[in-house]
């Protein structure tokens, strides 16, 4: 099973910037996008009638929004995690599979100047609570936008960001916890030491030129599902966002 995610900032707006030419690339039987800011799925074009479109764009239009596009069949589909202050922004959905989730998350932004620090915070606590539940029956792959970097490593300017939202020690020290109960960050095991590895890059100052960068997007797994992980990597060769796939092979 080949699985992909990639935060599209505006699927719109991406389809018109190479969107459909990446995926037909990326060749993923399960594909997550974040941001999709869209109430309802495009038509799929000319090659891609395997596929089938899983949505969940929240109540508030133009904004946050997460869909699925998959040729992997699942056997139930979820959209939420059951707490209406984080399901009416649309953010989670989850496909099931035989052997295990598949959880698409659009994580929250505390935002410039940390407005939304406390709802980011709980929105943490409220999936993790949740992926434990899903985890208690079968794996779990968590894939999206999580808007944090882990490490120091997942980010070119760590020190001129410590007090910046998606690196401030409260977002860092949730995901560090989180990852040590069991989790796997895919790529990050596979490439534990690689550096200037980045999935997000500012559009101002000519960022991603300059690999001015941050690892913010991932493919996390259940323990339990870390003996069948094959591949785990970066796809960079995308520019219709702001934000490039990360994609994540697993032999079930």
């Amino acid at each position: 099973m080949k699985l992909a995610t990639w935060n599209v900032n505006g699927l719109r707006a991406a389809i018109k910037k190479g969107f459909w030419e990446v995926v037909r690339r990326l060749d993923a039987d399960v594909l997550g996008l974040q941001e999709v800011r869209t109430e309802a799925p495009p038509e799929l074009p000319e090659g891609f009638e395997g596929y089938r479109w899983y949505w969940n764009a929240g109540e508030r239009k133009g904004y946050a929004g997460v869909g699925v596009l998959a040729r992997a069949e699942p056997l139930a589909v979820r959209r939420g995690i059951g707490h209406d202050e984080f399901d009416e922004e649309g953010r989670v959905i989850t496909l099931e599979y035989e052997r295990y989730y598949v959880v698409n998350a659009y994580f929250p932004n505390a935002g410039r100047g940390l407005p939304r620090l406390g709802y980011k915070l709980a929105f943490d606590q409220a999936i993790e609570t949740y992926l434990e539940g899903l985890r208690a029956r079968k794996g779990v792959v968590l894939m999206g936008d999580l808007n944090v970097a882990h490490r120091e490593i997942d980010i070119a300017r760590p020190k001129q960001n410590v007090k910046n939202a998606g690196f401030t020690p409260e977002e860092r020290a949730w995901i560090d916890a989180f990852l040590k109960k069991g989790w796997i960050d895919t790529f990050r095991y596979l490439h534990p030491d690689e550096t200037g590895a980045y999935t997000w890059w500012s559009y101002r100052f000519n960022a991603r030129a300059k690999n001015i960068g941050w690892r913010i997007d991932y493919i996390i797994i259940s323990e339990d599902l870390l003996p069948h992980l094959k591949e785990a990597y970066i796809y960079y060769d995308a520019y219709a966002s702001d934000h490039v796939p990360v994609v994540a092979v697993l032999d079930v």
